[in-house]
């Protein structure tokens, strides 16, 4: 098998960073592999494995030491993104056990601002209170936006959040001492087991301004499982519908106080959500290949291995052609977005230039993916479409990355838009 390419241009070949990916790579042989399949099939993941990522700083990469991240960069995730897949992890891992990378920001955010303000004790409650759990594996914090009857159009979602001040509800948002939401969530990676989710509800008015975003427990009344999902692929990584009937949360739960500020910050790190769907595209199509050209090596037909018929290794070239082109653009874009600090004003919309590529990353990433594992399973004939296989379980999971983070139509469309054509 491949080793995770850490050696390449100045910035991914540091010594600390191979020393992450071997502990990546140790970490996911010891403690994943062996035990997916019977996550697998118990669809969801112990919450020990959280707490076992979080004691070796896995969860908190990227992520400030002050609020009790790891520290590191956009290219520590990607390494150990990588690395999991590499060593025999999956889509639906990743998913499951880093799900806070697409909610925890938000919160992160929300105490930098605060902080800023000078609201320490504001600042605090976020921390302590769902950050530093959160990124130790203590807790799990997931985010709910996608509704029953609607997905990427997040300008239009439907469940809405009231200020309310003792007797009742209240017209100026400055006066909450709570704030009351109704609504459904349908899609949400991580739901059922989730301790936070953060929740995108209609607090400030119509269209996409008119969205905030509320760090909510889901211990407090009125919050429920609606159900599990089951799914084509991704079976180790929980799926929930969320119900939120007059669920009251604290004015501290608030994360974006103005219009604008929550879709703002939905669009920020929707972008690096893509990037980090892309990477778990081209890692999943390197880790077929790999699987594929190791089976066509020792399978025989006719008295020869597969690797040795013309059509065969035409096939894994192009499965090397469509993984690399894809890895290197994605990892370009990275380096572009650690070079200009890897993150924008918390408080501004992103780049379009960095909205632009991460849309065109990710479609690459899922077309080489989609090609890859397709090719995968026919190369290895019969024990391919057998469930014992692993490239089986990539080919099923691979399917949601075409659709999760914003669909590729969405994406060639916020292309299109993007471009000015």
């Amino acid at each position: 098998m491949s080793k995770v390419d850490v050696d390449v241009k100045s910035g991914w070949g540091s010594t600390e960073r191979q020393a992450l990916a071997d502990l990546v790579t140790g970490f996911t042989a010891a403690q994943v592999a062996p035990h997916l399949a019977t996550w697998e099939d118990a669809g969801e993941l112990p919450r020990s494995l959280h707490a076992a990522a979080g004691d070796l700083g896995l969860l908190g990469l990227s992520y400030p030491e002050g609020v009790g991240g790891s520290g590191g960069d956009l290219r520590d995730v990607v390494v150990m993104t990588e690395s999991v897949l590499q060593a025999g992890g999956s889509g639906g891992l990743i998913a499951g056990l880093f799900t806070h990378g697409i909610s925890i920001p938000h919160v992160i955010d929300a105490a930098t601002r605060r902080h800023a303000a000078g609201d320490t004790a504001g600042a605090d409650v976020l921390v302590d209170e769902v950050i530093r759990p959160t990124l130790a594996g203590a807790t799990i914090t997931a985010l709910g936006v996608t509704e029953p009857d609607g997905g990427s159009d997040v300008g239009a979602l439907r469940t809405t959040a009231v200020p309310v001040n003792g007797a009742g509800a209240v017209t100026s948002p400055d006066e909450a001492v709570s704030w009351r939401i109704n609504g459904a969530k349908a899609y949400i990676t991580s739901g059922a087991r989730a301790d936070f989710v953060v929740v995108a509800a209609r607090a400030f008015g119509d269209g996409a301004a008119g969205v905030a975003l509320f760090a909510v427990p889901t211990e407090a009344p009125g919050f429920t499982v609606a159900g599990r999902m089951r799914k084509m692929g991704w079976h180790c990584s929980d799926t929930a519908e969320l119900a939120l009937v007059d669920v009251e949360v604290p004015a501290w739960a608030l994360l974006t106080p103005g219009p604008g500020q929550g879709f703002a910050s939905l669009a920020r790190h929707f972008a690096v959500e893509r990037i980090s769907l892309a990477v778990t595209a081209y890692a999943t199509a390197q880790r077929c290949l790999d699987l594929t050209l190791a089976w066509t090596r020792q399978r025989e037909t006719f008295g020869r291995t597969l690797v040795t018929r013309q059509v065969v290794r035409h096939d894994l070239v192009e499965m090397h052609r469509l993984t690399d082109v894809a890895r290197t653009y994605t990892r370009a874009l990275v380096d572009d977005i650690v070079a200009d600090g890897g993150h924008d004003d918390p408080a501004a919309m992103p780049n379009p230039q960095v909205l632009l590529r991460a849309a065109l990353a990710k479609n690459t990433a899922v077309a080489a993916c989609d090609s890859v594992v397709a090719t995968a399973v026919q190369l290895h004939g019969g024990y391919g479409f057998l469930r014992d296989a692993e490239v089986e379980m990539h080919y099923r999971d691979a399917k949601v990355l075409g659709i999760g983070g914003g669909a590729t139509e969405v994406m060639t469309d916020l292309a299109a838009k993007l471009l000015g054509y």
